[in-house]
């Protein structure tokens, strides 16, 4: 469903700086990714050239600018996780999945999100699954894990 992105805009004051993080944040939440469109009219309405909006949303790593996946990976980048092999398993993903970071498979099932650090070290390396984590994995394991999310769907 497509969302109304004057309506959005319409709940900050125009012309407002202030507001570009929040404006970008909601239309995120709602449309779960920013799009083109969405970058040029916040803005055009904050007083900014889109190339500026894009500039300060590709700051931050939360912000996505594709539409997730039905199942969205998000690999741990931290450093515990990097010593404990999380570079092994992203390589394995990009491999089974044929993707990399950034990226949505073609049939629109998974994406691929390399984040800084999920705060769960001790049980490095780990990715979370549409939010669930699944911690001390090795790369073996991952092709059993998407068959298992394959049937499921």
């Amino acid at each position: 469903m497509p969302i109304d992105i004057d309506v959005i805009c319409s709940r900050y004051k125009k012309g407002s700086r202030e507001a570009l993080l929040p404006l970008l944040q909601e239309i995120q939440e709602e449309a779960g990714y920013l799009s083109e469109e969405a970058v040029v009219a916040v803005g055009r309405y904050v007083g900014l050239p889109s190339s500026k909006v894009y500039g300060i949303s590709t700051f931050y790593d939360h912000f996505r600018f594709m539409p997730k996946g039905r199942y969205h990976l998000q690999v741990c980048g931290g450093t515990t996780c990097h010593i404990e092999g999380a570079v092994s398993l992203l390589r394995e993903i990009e491999k089974l999945l044929k993707i990399r970071d950034g990226q949505v498979t073609r049939d629109g099932m998974f994406s691929l999100q390399v984040v800084n650090c999920m705060g769960a070290c001790s049980k490095a390396p780990i990715i979370a699954i549409n939010g669930e984590f699944h911690t001390v994995l090795s790369a073996g394991d991952l092709a059993l894990l998407f068959d298992v999310i394959r049937k499921r769907a």
